[in-house]
């Protein structure tokens, strides 16, 4: 490592710039407007101290509850903790620690690109553009779970494409341990790993390397090596959610996988999240029975109105918008028509979304993976834009890809024009 810095002193001293110009917009911001305290903050206020004060954790109420997975408040409480010995205010330390956090994920954004793509330019503009991406500065002032979660994600990822390339038990259990942690804070990353080893297995399958040692290998070993991996993966990730396991059904009487939340499968069954809507009359069905009641209802009585819903319509509302955090006052903007650049980033990386698809044995395709996995998954509940938020760092690398490729297309265009200008 120390020799790669050496070697590339001017390539590390703009990486150490922008980190260090990402930290500055960071502080610019937490510096110079009012934040406001959303509801999910004053609840896990609330939470914290019911915590610390009577041993209780209950999310919304003052009995134990699974309501939130634990990785957030039990963060928060440790920052409570530490702000209560130092004698200040833990909100505005919870942002500050936030920034540093936000900071260190530029880190992981650029090892995942450097793994996917093996383009150091890929990976420089993905950073630029993650240090001024409006939403990864407002997220810092929101004592939320978005910031944290993001941290985690990337590391687990850049983790997972690390473990692909070494195909080591170490490092694929390292990442089931950081898919653990991200599912803590959210739990809805739980299922990723599964279809990406799926696709990492198809891809040792068919690949085309010529290599003796690697077409001697059947797939059936091929299929046992990676098998194997993903069970140390998976048996990691459970090692890591099992203290929370246990404590559910010591103190729950009850297993809760993730977390008891209120449903948000049936949320979703209200195209254009119309709550009047009165489809079907529920009369003391579960909520689950309910929701597919109104799917039913939906989807034979009001065709066109509920595919469009849980197609186009969940899609659009998950990822045009950007997350704003919980609120500031006044408005903080580094570029103007910030919306417009959110939603170039998006609509950016479908050509290299839909070419990877096509390309599926390029390690790049694991974020595609990432992207598709989830937006199914979004596609069965009710969406939320600031459902984007986590993933927008695989969006910003695929359009970053993009943009390098095109601009060194014209570089070469423009250099051929100028050979050839001579031969006139």
């Amino acid at each position: 490592m120390v020799g790669w810095i050496r070697n590339n002193k001017t390539w590390t001293i703009a990486i150490v710039l922008i980190f260090m110009f990402a930290f500055y917009l960071r502080a610019d911001f937490l510096t110079s407007v009012k934040h406001t305290v959303s509801h999910d903050t004053k609840y896990y206020d609330e939470m914290v101290h019911r915590l610390l004060d009577k041993g209780i954790y209950g999310y919304k109420e003052e009995v134990s509850n699974a309501r939130v997975t634990p990785g957030y408040p039990l963060f928060m409480t440790g920052v409570y903790l530490i702000a209560d010995a130092i004698h200040v205010e833990p909100y505005p330390l919870i942002r500050w620690i936030q920034a540093l956090i936000s900071v260190a994920s530029l880190a992981l954004i650029y090892a995942i690109a450097m793994l996917a793509t093996r383009n150091k330019w890929v990976a420089m503009l993905s950073i630029i553009i993650g240090a001024i991406y409006h939403p990864f500065i407002w997220s810092t002032g929101a004592v939320l779970t978005e910031t944290l979660a993001l941290f985690f994600l990337m590391a687990y990822l850049a983790m997972q494409l690390y473990a692909f390339r070494t195909e080591r038990k170490r490092d694929a259990a390292f990442a089931g341990v950081l898919l653990g942690l991200t599912v803590l804070v959210r739990a809805e990353f739980l299922p990723i790993f599964v279809p990406l080893y799926g696709v990492f297995l198809l891809q040792r399958w068919f690949s085309r390397r010529t290599d003796l040692m690697d077409t001697r290998k059947s797939k059936w070993a091929i299929f046992k090596k990676v098998a194997l991996l993903g069970i140390i993966t998976g048996l990691c990730l459970s090692a890591t959610m099992l203290p929370w396991w246990i404590r559910n059904v010591v103190t729950l009487n009850e297993f809760v996988l993730t977390a008891s939340q209120s449903n948000p499968f049936k949320a979703g069954t209200y195209p254009n999240k119309d709550y009047t809507d009165k489809i079907v009359v529920q009369n003391g069905m579960s909520q689950n029975e309910y929701a597919w009641a109104r799917i039913k209802a939906g989807f034979s009585q009001q065709t066109w109105k509920y595919v469009k819903w849980y197609t186009v319509g969940k899609l659009e509302y998950t990822y045009n918008r950007m997350f704003f955090g919980s609120g500031h006052q006044p408005g903080y903007t580094v570029y103007p028509k910030g919306h417009n650049v959110h939603q170039f980033i998006v609509y950016g990386s479908l050509i290299p979304l839909l070419l990877l698809i096509w390309r599926w044995r390029h390690p790049a395709v694991m974020l595609a993976v990432v992207i598709i996995i989830m937006s199914l998954i979004r596609l069965v509940f009710v969406p939320e834009y600031r459902y984007n938020f986590t993933v927008m760092p695989l969006f910003i690398i695929l359009s970053s890809w993009l943009g390098v490729f095109l601009l060194q297309k014209i570089k070469t265009s423009i250099g051929r024009g100028k050979i050839a200008q001579p031969m006139k």
